[in-house]
C-alpha cells in the first residue's frame, strides 16, 4: 500500500512527541511513503519552531530532520500538483500546502495520513470518507 504522509506525520519520525511511536509503526510496516517536494520546507520549519521554543536543540534538529526525511521512498515535484492543489484549496475553502498531499493521494490512489486535527474536520466535512485516515 502507498500512504502519503504529511509535514505533521512526518516531523514525528524524527522528534519524540505523541503520536511518534504510531508515526513510526508506518515507516516499519514497510509501507511505500510519499509526499509532495514541499514536505522537507514544512518539516524545517515545524522543526525550526520547535528549536525556537527550546524543545530541540542544534544536534536534535539536525537529527530530527534526517530521521523525517529519510524515511520516505519518494518525493513528487510540487508543480505537476499545483493545478489541482489550487482548485482544491478553493473548493476546500482550505490552505493549498495541505492540499497538494491530498491531490498527490488522489493521483496516487493512496491512503493520506495526518495527524493535523484541523485538517481532519475538513476532510470528514467535504466529503473525503475512506481518503484519508488520522494518525
Amino acid at each position: 500500500m502507498t500512504l502519503v504522509i504529511d509535514a505533521s506525520v512526518a516531523v514525528k519520525l524524527g522528534v519524540a512527541e505523541p503520536g511518534s511511536d504510531r508515526a513510526r509503526e508506518l515507516v516499519a510496516r514497510g509501507e511505500k511513503l510519499i509526499a509532495p517536494d514541499l514536505l522537507p520546507c514544512e518539516v524545517a520549519s515545524a522543526l525550526w519552531k520547535k528549536e525556537l521554543r527550546g524543545d530541540l536543540g542544534a544536534l536534535e534538529r539536525i537529527t530530527a530532520l534526517k530521521a523525517s526525511l529519510d524515511a520516505f521512498d519518494e518525493l513528487t515535484p510540487c508543480k505537476d500538483l499545483a493545478r489541482a492543489a489550487l482548485d482544491l484549496a478553493v473548493s476546500l475553502r482550505h490552505p493549498v500546502y495541505d492540499c497538494f498531499y491530498l491531490v498527490l493521494a488522489e493521483m496516487r490512489t493512496a491512503v493520506f495520513v495526518t495527524a493535523d486535527g484541523r485538517l481532519l474536520t475538513r476532510l470528514q466535512q467535504g466529503g473525503w470518507a475512506g481518503k484519508f485516515k488520522a494518525l
